[in-house]
């Protein structure tokens, strides 16, 4: 009867550790690659909750960066587009942010695209290049889509701020960790 009883708790300890390790080193992964990020709080917390595909590289975290921006961008655009304006000025500069985070999330995809071809090879810098101009981009975009609101006082103008900044601050993060590829790029595996 004891060697039945133990048999269920060793198998059941051996899969928690598994569990823990693998997390672990999740954990791992993401507190030393968001340490010097711009946002390391941001970082860490956005990227320790992420769903997605699993992380276990720093391309892997660099992707899932990326898809969480695109995410939270894609979520400003829906609240800039329910946003009520009163005046000409307010209805111009929500108008031109809605299309300035339009574009951000479209360099997002194409960097998301970029991702799946990345591998270590000739073309590498280029792709690299291309993720790291994109991003750049995206960043550029929610930075002028800020800018429109300078002039505007109000509530309007804190909560487009709130939302479009907690958007850059992930963008920038998202950057850091492409140009971190360029260090880590013997860990890229050949096609």
């Amino acid at each position: 009867m004891m060697k039945t009883l133990l048999l269920p708790l060793f198998l059941l300890h051996l899969i928690s550790s598994i569990i823990t390790t693998s997390s672990s080193s999740v954990s791992d992964i993401v507190r030393s690659s968001c340490v010097h990020a711009s946002y390391p709080t941001i970082c860490i917390r956005t990227l320790s909750s992420y769903s997605g595909s699993a992380i276990n590289t720093p391309q892997d975290l660099a992707q899932a960066a990326v898809k969480i921006t695109l995410s939270r961008a894609h979520k400003a655009s829906g609240f800039l587009s329910q946003v009520k304006v009163d005046s000409k000025r307010e209805k111009g500069a929500l108008s031109d942010c809605i299309e300035q985070m339009g574009d951000s999330m479209e360099e997002l995809r194409k960097s998301l695209s970029e991702f799946k071809h990345l591998r270590r090879g000739n073309a590498f810098k280029w792709q690299m290049s291309n993720l790291e101009t994109w991003v750049s981009a995206a960043l550029t975009n929610e930075d002028t889509c800020l800018d429109g609101f300078k002039e505007i006082d109000g509530k309007i103008r804190s909560d487009v701020k709130r939302k479009i900044t907690n958007v850059a601050r992930v963008t920038s993060n998202a950057l850091y960790l492409i140009n971190r590829l360029d260090d880590s790029r013997n860990k890229i595996p050949h096609p």
